[in-house]
């Protein structure tokens, strides 16, 4: 007996394909080699100067400094993101890839969630105050932050072994989540400001550029918003007495409250004889705010985040989000989310500017993206299923295609005995229960506007049966409903 499975491409997710190593086949397709030199430059690059190459690191406090130190000894480094929503968005991956990059050169991160400042709200980069969030979302926000940060960093470096074959020859740092209310839960407001208090200059806090822009807009600010550079300056120093943080790392936005958190850990030195001579410098490293080549802004306050939790952002989304990226954005992307070596980008770039029609610069940057955030597999699965609805059928086999459908987990099923029984509309309307009305249907198949097969054929009569023939290797069935809206329907024997 058969049966007949039905997949909406709609909302696609993928899990794993695990049989196949996405990018580097697709860089053998198109003739892109990497070779040991492309992976030893990297390597051998000093991590600050690496980082301006990619267009991660925008300011540094003490560069030359801190470059001796990065090539001396082992680090520790941290940032930060408060649970002002539900996932983080590909905008905030940056000051993470700054981390990854550091990890894998062995030294030590902490990533860190702002389970106490979250309750509070930072001003920066703000022109009005942070809706505040109720005590039970703000939690869920924190869990799903932390699942996330610790998913990405242990992604990451199996994510570059792939790419940079030498980095299994290093030994990465250590990778330890921290939550803010830790320490904040037990502090009471009357012993922090006797202990830190007189350490904490006012005149300063209102120089900063983001408090100054709020009290200049009319708006004004509350005391709580107002406060939180103190508290991310207190992050700072208790990663830094605790855990021998000397680096900070954050989006241009919070080069104010990195330095305060700076000029504070300085101030307690100074402060202690016994410490000031030999405790090591605080630094503070920015990244640039994620934007295209027209200088659209990437987040939440844009209104066009790419979340990285795939349930708001599903996997296909992302690929097709990368897909459609302008030309000027290739290398750019490359750079920041790739770990690709930075000369084989170079040679990626190149290959597609020889032929942009073929967007080779996107397929790549949207197959690493895919794998980088949701997992080795997921950007070839997405690429198969982009590929097959809207390139054609000639690159993979059924087997290959249904294999990347089927990862999707939304499979619909029913006897197959019931397919010569069923018209084109009743497949529809078991498609779009309660989506689509019978009569919508009617008038979508009237007007032309469902195609059948890998021909695209159109439909025009609802009563319409589907044949055997009108499957591909006699497994595959493709229904399409307007211009992009595809489903499968997967023929199997049992």
């Amino acid at each position: 007996m058969m049966k007949v499975k039905i997949l909406q491409v709609g909302t696609l997710s993928c899990q794993l394909f695990k049989r196949r190593n996405s990018t580097l086949q697709i860089l053998t397709k198109y003739g892109i080699d990497v070779t040991t030199e492309d992976c030893r430059r990297d390597l051998d690059d000093p991590i600050l100067n690496h980082l301006k190459k990619r267009g991660l690191l925008s300011q540094c406090t003490h560069e030359p400094e801190l470059s001796q130190l990065c090539s001396k000894r082992r680090l520790s480094l941290y940032c930060g993101a408060d649970p002002s929503a539900r996932s983080l968005h590909i905008g905030n991956l940056l000051p993470l890839m700054v981390l990854l990059h550091f990890n894998l050169r062995g030294h030590n991160i902490f990533p860190l969630v702002g389970g106490a400042t979250g309750k509070v709200g930072d001003p920066s980069g703000r022109e009005t105050e942070r809706t505040e969030i109720q005590h039970e979302e703000r939690e869920s926000n924190v869990e799903n932050i932390r699942k996330q940060m610790k998913s990405f960093f242990r992604r990451g470096v199996t994510f570059a072994h792939r790419r940079n074959q030498l980095f299994k020859d290093v030994e990465p740092g250590t990778q330890m989540l921290k939550n803010n209310i830790e320490w904040w839960e037990n502090i009471r407001i009357l012993d922090f400001l006797s202990t830190y208090g007189k350490f904490i200059k006012v005149n300063q806090m209102l120089a900063r550029e983001s408090i100054k822009k709020r009290l200049n807009s009319g708006m004004g600010i509350g005391f709580n918003e107002f406060t939180y550079q103190i508290l991310q300056a207190f992050d700072f120093f208790v990663l830094y007495k605790n855990h021998n943080v000397q680096i900070q790392v954050g989006g241009n936005d919070q080069y104010g409250n990195i330095v305060a958190g700076i000029d504070f850990i300085s101030r307690l030195h100074r402060n202690k004889a016994d410490n000031a001579v030999h405790a090591p410098g605080a630094f503070g490293i920015t990244v640039p705010l994620l934007t295209t080549s027209t200088g659209e802004k990437f987040g939440k306050s844009a209104g066009n985040a790419v979340f990285i939790d795939k349930y708001m952002t599903p996997s296909y989304q992302l690929y097709q989000y990368m897909i459609n990226l302008s030309d000027g954005d290739v290398e750019r992307f490359l750079n920041k989310f790739s770990l690709l070596p930075l000369s084989v980008i170079d040679k990626i770039v190149l290959k597609h500017k020889q032929n942009k029609k073929q967007r080779i610069g996107q397929k790549i940057l949207a197959v690493e993206l895919c794998d980088l955030i949701h997992g080795q597999g997921e950007g070839i699965s997405n690429l198969i299923i982009s590929e097959t609805l809207f390139g054609g059928f000639l690159n993979f086999n059924t087997l290959e295609i249904l294999e990347a459908f089927r990862k999707q987990g939304l499979l619909k099923t029913y006897k197959a005995c019931m397919i010569e029984n069923l018209s084109i509309l009743n497949v529809l309307e078991d498609i779009y229960r309660q989506q689509k009305s019978r009569t919508e249907l009617k008038k979508l198949i009237k007007g032309g506007s469902v195609s059948l097969g890998v021909k695209n054929t159109r439909i025009f009569d609802s009563d319409l049966r589907i044949k055997p023939d009108d499957a591909l290797d006699g497994k595959l069935i493709l229904i399409r409903v307007g211009k992009k809206d595809y489903h499968v329907i997967e023929v199997t024997s049992e």
